[in-house]
Formats: C-alpha cells, structure tokens, sequence
C-alpha cells in the first residue's frame, strides 16, 4: 500500500501499520511509542498488579525454577514406562521424545484446567488472564506451551515481566503466595 501511495502521489496515511499494530497488540509495539511513555517502577505496574506479595507478577527465578520441576517431573514419569538405557543412545533418544511428550500433556493439561502446572504450584506461581477470565484454557495453554518449548519466546521478557509467550495469550505469571 505504501508503494502504491507513492506512485500515485497520494497524500493519505498508510493505515497498514495501524492494522498491523492492532493486531499485534503490545506484544511487538511500537518502539517510539515505547520511549514516549514513563517506565513501570515495578514489573506489573502497568497492569494494575502489586510490587510484590500475592499478585505481583512472577519473577524470572521462580519462573525457571518451575519449568525444572516440570521437566524432572515429566522424566520420572517417563521412567515409570520407559528404562533409560545411558549406554544405548536409540533407546535415550526415545526415552527423551516420550519425556518431551509427558511434558507436553502435563504442562498443557494442568495449565488450561487449574492455571498452574505442577512445578509453578511448587514454586508458588500461577498464570492469570488478563481480561479477567477464570483458567486460561485449552488453546492459550497450548500457545504457552510451544513457545515455551522454542525457548526464546519466553526468556525475552518485556518491562511487566511477561514473555512473548504471555503476550500473545494475554496472560500474566503472577505469584499465589
């Protein structure tokens, strides 16, 4: 649309960044729309969350801290069907796919039926909705899931301490103790 503007000699707004932008949301913003604004004194602020306490949002360690205990989890899980075999490396190959998938289901499961899996219940986190909704679902704990499985998407975390992973479900870590 820009190069048609500009072949034409039109005048008119490009409204393709406004589109591209409203459909984004906040979770690929504008970076001078970013420097304009103050920034948060405490990761949630802007979203109305405490500085610390029940509410406040999840901090990084935590956060961590419960992704490993879900994947030790899903490994002793595993054991219980399938032997490691540290000697054979077809059979740990397949031993680490079977642990990916239990991982997967416990992760999904307990995220979209309860809003925390098993090691965020350990470490004492939860995730919230945050247009107010009770449990996240089925297809926002899937979304989480597999950016959470890419890595990336939920180590890059912006100023409310919420991943890409959570921006684009909008959804929030917070802590429940």
């Amino acid at each position: 649309m820009v190069a048609r503007q500009a072949a034409h000699g039109s005048a008119e707004q490009a409204t393709y960044p406004v589109r591209v932008a409203r459909w984004t949301g906040e979770w690929l913003s504008n970076l001078s729309a970013a420097a304009d604004q103050d920034p948060p004194r405490w990761p949630g602020e802007r979203l109305g969350l405490p500085e610390s306490g029940v509410g406040s949002a999840a901090g990084s360690g935590r956060r961590f801290l419960g992704l490993l205990a879900d994947l030790v989890l899903a490994s002793l899980l595993t054991a219980l069907f399938v032997r490691p075999d540290y000697g054979d490396m077809a059979a740990m190959e397949s031993f680490n796919l079977w642990s990916l998938a239990t991982w997967v289901v416990v992760t999904v499961l307990s995220a979209a039926f309860f809003s925390f899996t098993p090691g965020m219940a350990v470490c004492g986190i939860r995730i919230g909705r945050l247009d107010g909704g009770g449990v996240p679902g089925l297809w926002r704990a899937l979304v989480r899931c597999a950016l959470t499985f890419l890595i990336i998407p939920a180590a890059v975390r912006n100023a409310d301490a919420r991943g890409w992973h959570d921006r684009l479900t909008g959804t929030v870590v917070i802590r429940m103790r």
